[in-house]
């Protein structure tokens, strides 16, 4: 395990993330058509996770992000999944991480609300529109409690669409004492700012983060590569480190269950988004091992 916490490392940076760990695990084979997406294989294949994770740090990644994105009572109560052991593959994605990437630190995935109804709605956020701050706060609260006292170094609040789910994930951690990293997923106005997918200006999202210890980061993840510089600058605002990780630029057809277009990591932007505050860089959907082994050569 890594000697400094991952706080140090931020305010030192530029730290390498990971990459796509589902994109990674289906490029060994694995099916991730169900609702459970990755967080099938935390039963069904651990080795395979395993082996997921240490493919992204023989390429450089100095931190694993666990395969719990989409793990959750619920989600693997409809899966037929009792409670118990729920939270027993919840805690398990920690353990995985750090049988995989030992000298890495782990964080554990946190997903939105959205990515349990596996309908792609973590992309527009429009269940927030029935949800209260409060119902937010008690559908996450058990699976990061579970992450944190599995022994993960940092929680990752990733794809976060809306404002209300990010100020649920923001007072959840505050009360949990529980550090995390809140990434939102974006887009750009025609002004070239940085919009949630529900529409508010990421920079206000971001001030929310001020005075608040639990928060150690703040960023955008699985937006375009186009639209991570703009992300950044919000971000940076915050007076947090900021982290970005994108993903490939492709798009996800929620129906079909499959990507479209083409894309990839432009490692030749990545040198703007470290001037413009990112202290920590990585990917997201589709991102690779290959790509990350060129992000960490290049930024070493």
């Amino acid at each position: 395990m890594p000697e400094r916490s991952l706080a140090a490392a931020l305010a030192a940076g530029p730290v390498v993330l990971d990459g796509g760990l589902a994109t990674q695990l289906e490029a060994q084979g694995a099916d991730l058509s169900t609702a459970l997406w990755s967080a099938r294989l935390l039963r069904d294949d651990p080795a395979a996770v395993v082996a997921a994770h240490a493919a992204f740090a023989a390429a450089g990644a100095q931190v694993a992000t666990t395969a719990s994105y989409q793990a959750s009572e619920a989600g693997f109560g409809a899966a037929g999944v009792d409670a118990a052991e729920a939270r027993r593959l919840v805690a398990r994605s920690v353990a995985l991480a750090h049988a995989g990437a030992p000298e890495a630190w782990v964080a554990g995935s946190v997903g939105p609300y959205g990515a349990v109804l596996a309908d792609g709605s973590e992309y527009t956020g429009a269940y927030v529109a029935e949800l209260s701050v409060a119902d937010l706060r008690a559908f996450h609260r058990p699976r990061m409690a579970l992450l944190a006292e599995a022994g993960a170094d940092v929680l990752a609040c990733e794809t976060v669409p809306a404002a209300a789910e990010a100020e649920a994930l923001v007072a959840e951690a505050d009360a949990l004492g529980v550090p995390i990293w809140l990434s939102l997923t974006t887009v750009v106005d025609a002004a070239g700012l940085a919009r949630t997918r529900r529409g508010e200006l990421a920079a206000d999202v971001f001030a929310m983060v001020a005075g608040v210890d639990a928060v150690v980061a703040v960023g955008v993840n699985c937006t375009d590569p186009a639209g991570v510089r703009s992300g950044v600058l919000a971000a940076d605002t915050s007076g947090k480190p900021v982290v970005a990780y994108p993903n490939s630029g492709e798009g996800w057809d929620a129906t079909a269950r499959r990507w479209t277009g083409s894309g990839g990591l432009p490692l030749d932007a990545v040198p703007g988004w470290v001037a413009a505050g990112a202290r920590a860089v990585g990917g997201c959907c589709r991102v690779t091992p290959a790509d990350i082994r060129g992000l960490a050569t290049m930024i070493r």
